[in-house]
């Protein structure tokens, strides 16, 4: 029969088990949790329109021949020939130097320098694949 005298045992094993493993969940998926609020934009008063950007390509050839759109200019007065060349073209204009790879690091900075001292920055240099 049943002893009165006996204290019952409280197994909490599987209930703790049950926690950790909700807690284990909830630090994996809280940061993945996105808080959105509605909010009202203002409208705006002039539609302007999106004018393409200009392109400046410069080449150059291992013998130090350069070609700014398809115009030839010396290595040696580059500088100021393309300063005098970029007063055409907006400030916010996409310049893409392709060099030789045979050609020096210093030589090829020493264009990109000339393209920033015109007041371009938006350079960047072509790679093959």
């Amino acid at each position: 029969m049943f002893d009165w005298d006996d204290k019952p045992e409280l197994n909490i094993t599987p209930l703790v088990d049950v926690m950790l493993v909700l807690l284990a969940i909830l630090m994996v998926i809280s940061p993945n949790i996105i808080y959105e609020e509605l909010i009202s934009l203002p409208k705006g008063s002039a539609q302007t329109q999106v004018k393409e950007k200009k392109e400046i390509e410069i080449v150059m050839t291992a013998s130090k021949v350069i070609t700014v759109n398809k115009q030839p200019f010396e290595f040696a007065t580059f500088d100021d020939n393309f300063l005098l060349f970029s007063n055409q073209f907006p400030p916010d204009s996409i310049v893409r130097i392709s060099a030789d790879h045979r050609l020096d690091y210093g030589d090829v900075i020493a264009v990109m320098s000339g393209v920033k001292r015109a007041g371009l920055t938006n350079i960047s240099l072509a790679t093959s694949n």
